[in-house]
């Protein structure tokens, strides 16, 4: 099988390798079975950076004590409407689906509710938790940020601040809208996957250390480092970086904890907020606004070059369909790591539906 082949899996069994991998790495089996469903989620999406491929660096981070294997997280304050967690440094998957839930019952009796978890684990694809909330009539406002990393500097700065400070939200309409963006102009994920390959972005969207645009994501690795822009690039990136800005309030300002505390270890302080549509102007009513944006957005003339005009979620949702029927493509940079995990903790890979070569 050459290189460039893309392997077909099926989901679920995808699901039941990735949770005895992780059970096998020491995580209890209640939390392995939400982390594999969330990393799962993630590639059924299309975020292949952040599906399958946190595997192996989650099951590490599990083997050399760095995430904490089992317990509950500390609520540290809870007045109803707002809760904030200690999260523990427990798995974020497991614990922004518990923060899910928790809030669920609440933002029916009151109509939003905010719970921010600090000291969690890494989260993974934000937009794996949106339909979650969004099944239960909830518009659903989640963001995240790492205290301890660094790699995108304030515009007009050449030092990194910031992480890419991921916000992404599900709103209900007739097709979901399932909104993933950052702060940032691109992800330490893919950043990190092109200079692996020894590829670089189609545009400049990093600068060097001395502040020059490059398309070249090693920069990020190179001593002193460059860094990832802010949303807007060169000419705009106060939109990114006060974006950045206000994530930073929602998530450390918010728990109290973050980049002033000299944080370490790979983690995330995360917001969550829910709406609860039939709390406010009624869920039809909700729909019905929602659905003639979307019409007007679907329905909007095409600029040259672009065959339609689409809504955020409408290709990942036909992607996750699809790959839920016929089953899940994995990037090939994904299944060497998985391979090596199987001979690690001696749990055999499931067998792939097909293969195709990428184009």
């Amino acid at each position: 099988m050459s290189h460039g082949d893309v392997e077909i899996y099926e989901a679920g069994a995808l699901q039941a390798y990735a949770e005895r991998v992780l059970v096998q790495a020491g995580m209890r089996t209640d939390i392995a079975t939400t982390v594999a469903e969330v990393l799962v989620e993630g590639d059924l999406l299309g975020h292949t950076t952040h599906g399958l491929a946190l595997l192996a660096p989650y099951a590490a981070e599990l083997q050399q004590g760095r995430m904490t294997r089992e317990g509950e997280p500390e609520v540290l304050s809870d007045k109803e409407a707002a809760v904030l967690w200690d999260g523990r440094r427990l798995p974020g998957p497991w614990l922004v689906c518990r923060a899910i839930d928790e809030l669920l019952p609440r933002a029916r009796r009151f109509g939003s509710t905010t719970l921010v978890i600090r000291r969690s684990h890494h989260i993974a694809c934000l937009a794996s938790y949106l339909l979650r909330a969004v099944e239960q009539d909830m518009l659903i406002v989640l963001a995240s940020s790492d205290p301890a990393g660094r790699s995108v500097a304030p515009f007009g700065g050449t030092q990194a601040v910031f992480t890419p400070n991921p916000i992404a939200a599900g709103i209900p309409a007739t097709s979901p809208l399932l909104i993933d963006i950052s702060a940032s102009i691109t992800t330490n994920g893919m950043s990190a996957r092109l200079a692996q390959q020894g590829k670089q972005f189609d545009e400049a969207w990093l600068i060097d250390a001395q502040g020059h645009p490059t398309r070249d994501p090693a920069v990020l690795f190179a001593q002193p480092p460059g860094t990832i822009l802010p949303v807007g690039g060169m000419a705009a990136g106060h939109k990114g970086y006060g974006l950045a800005l206000l994530i930073e309030a929602l998530t450390g300002g918010l728990a109290g904890y973050g980049r002033a505390d000299g944080a370490q270890g790979w983690g995330a302080t995360v917001y969550l907020t829910l709406h609860d549509t039939t709390g406010f102007g009624g869920k039809d009513d909700f729909h019905r606004q929602m659905d003639w944006l979307a019409q007007q957005c679907r329905e909007n003339p095409p600029r040259p070059g672009v065959d339609a005009v689409r809504l955020p979620g409408d290709r990942a949702l036909a992607l996750r369909a699809q790959q839920l029927s016929q089953g899940v493509s994995l990037d090939p940079t994904i299944v060497p790591a998985l391979h090596k995990l199987s001979e690690t903790w001696s749990v055999p890979m499931p067998p792939a539906i097909q293969a195709h070569t990428a184009d």
